[in-house]
């Protein structure tokens, strides 16, 4: 796993975003430096695949955390499925903001978080928040072992006193494993 303190690898990947007004989706290639040059930090979320429950729970958490539509702070799902799978799931859920296909691992590799195997699959994310400041600074990584495990704190519960570290006011997310994620929650 990627060191706190370190660089923090930068990439661009194809990616999916739910359409707030029209509730269509859209394709477009997500540029990690436009999102650091942006926004004083960037919260990635890396799950094995869409539609894991665990993985779920942490990204509702995180937009009904209010975390999403800020000037200060951006998040990204990143998942090893397709980009199909990415609009059905960002649909599924009203994610409001974008899922990246790191289909091949290749992100995940970057970022010393590529799972040896899950679930039959190779060459995928494992579960993981990392936070990267305006400078490129990885603040925070955490990863689960395994991806279904109900972590306590999950690690993105644990990246919001980082995200207040670095002076942005971010509620932490309530993950609800049990809970109801349908976009009308």
């Amino acid at each position: 796993m990627i060191d706190v303190g370190v660089k923090a690898p930068d990439f661009a990947a194809p990616a999916v975003t739910k359409g707030s007004e029209t509730g269509d989706g859209s394709a477009a290639q997500l540029e990690l430096f436009r999102l650091v040059r942006d926004h004083e930090a960037v919260v990635l979320c890396l799950a094995p695949a869409t539609f894991v429950p665990t993985c779920t729970a942490e990204f509702v958490a995180i937009a009904d955390a209010g975390w999403t539509g800020r000037d200060d702070l951006a998040v990204v799902a990143v998942t090893g499925d397709s980009l199909y799978a990415g609009f059905a799931y960002a649909d599924r859920y009203a994610l409001p903001f974008p899922v990246v296909s790191d289909f091949h691992g290749g992100i995940a590799e970057s970022y010393g978080l590529l799972a040896d195997s899950w679930e039959g699959h190779a060459d995928i994310p494992r579960r993981a928040s990392v936070v990267i400041d305006a400078d490129w600074t990885v603040r925070f990584a955490e990863a689960t072992t395994d991806a279904l495990d109900r972590a306590d704190p999950a690690p993105v519960q644990r990246a919001a006193a980082t995200l207040r570290e670095i002076g942005i006011d971010a509620d932490r997310p309530r993950v609800n494993y049990d809970g109801d994620w349908t976009p009308d929650r």
